[in-house]
């Protein structure tokens, strides 16, 4: 089996600390073998995370991985203040994040978690790796008719742009919509550094810089398109589209017979859950669920 080290990175904050109480409280009942996990959040949070910290859970503030010039201030509340770019919005920020991490760390597998989401069975970060030391990521064909041209398509298309590749014209049975983005995605620390180089090669900017001409960018896409038509057969990954969470993404909250049922149709393939926190289910509602399928096991 092979050597490579593995970590599990979530940003999070504030108003999502009882959920990343939860998930960090699965990991150590759950994880099959020690691993280590970053939590990444604003300095202002730094204290309340703080408590989470084990000898192998880390609180890093994202103003400590950030260059000089990308700064909070208390007046943008919706974005940070750039001395080298326009200002930057916090959704793009948190995808500069995660491709940033990569230099701070020292791990050879980065697998994402996001702050909803809570581990509900034994894993393992082998799971993440093959016989011959590939590491999984997550890939899919999506049929058109369900597929959000408005905002996906951008993502695909920046992704082509910033990487220097053709422009996909159009998406059709033949050329399938191919969706990089979910719940316990991992990559390859390497290949994250080899994208920053690749940016910078065809963009001539820092990558950063080039990152935050574009509006619309999701990291997951960016990262997948870079694998699949950059790097190819070298990426040392393999592709797989079985989800490892089970999913509930409807801005409702779940309660009473509905969450009870939710937890019931786990399907036996996932490793974890993910509630969204835009559906405002109190994280107390579920939580027992989580603690009560690990005392079901012992």
């Amino acid at each position: 089996m092979s050597q490579l080290e593995s970590c599990i990175i979530t940003p999070s904050y504030k108003a999502d600390f009882a959920r990343c109480r939860l998930l960090a409280e699965s990991i150590d009942q759950f994880a099959c073998s020690r691993i280590n996990h970053y939590l990444i959040v604003d300095q202002k949070d730094f204290k309340l995370f703080q408590q989470l910290s084990t000898p192998n859970r880390t609180v890093i503030t994202v103003e400590s991985i950030l260059p000089w010039w990308i700064q909070k201030i208390p007046l943008m509340k919706n974005g940070w203040f750039s001395l080298k770019t326009l200002p930057i919005r916090n959704w793009l920020l948190q995808q500069i994040v995660k491709l940033e991490i990569a230099n701070h760390i020292r791990e050879d597998i980065m697998i994402f978690v996001d702050s909803d989401v809570a581990f509900v069975r034994p894993f393992e970060h082998h799971q993440f790796i093959s016989q011959d030391g590939k590491v999984r990521l997550f890939k899919e064909s999506i049929p058109l008719s369900q597929w959000d041209f408005k905002i996906e398509y951008q993502w695909y298309d920046n992704a082509s742009s910033l990487l220097n590749l053709p422009q996909f014209s159009e998406f059709s049975d033949q050329n399938p919509v191919l969706n990089y983005v979910g719940n316990c995605i991992s990559w390859k620390r390497e290949n994250v550094l080899k994208l920053h180089q690749h940016i910078e090669k065809v963009t001539h900017k820092f990558w950063i810089k080039a990152i935050t001409s574009y509006w619309n960018l999701s990291e997951y896409t960016l990262y997948g398109t870079f694998v699949d038509q950059v790097l190819k057969e070298n990426s040392d990954h393999y592709y797989d589209s079985q989800l490892l969470t089970h999913d509930y993404w409807l801005r409702m909250p779940l309660s009473g017979e509905n969450l009870q049922q939710f937890f019931d149709s786990i399907p036996p393939e996932c490793i974890a859950i993910m509630i969204t926190s835009k559906s405002k289910t109190p994280v107390d509602s579920y939580s027992n669920l989580v603690k009560q399928i690990k005392s079901k096991m012992s």
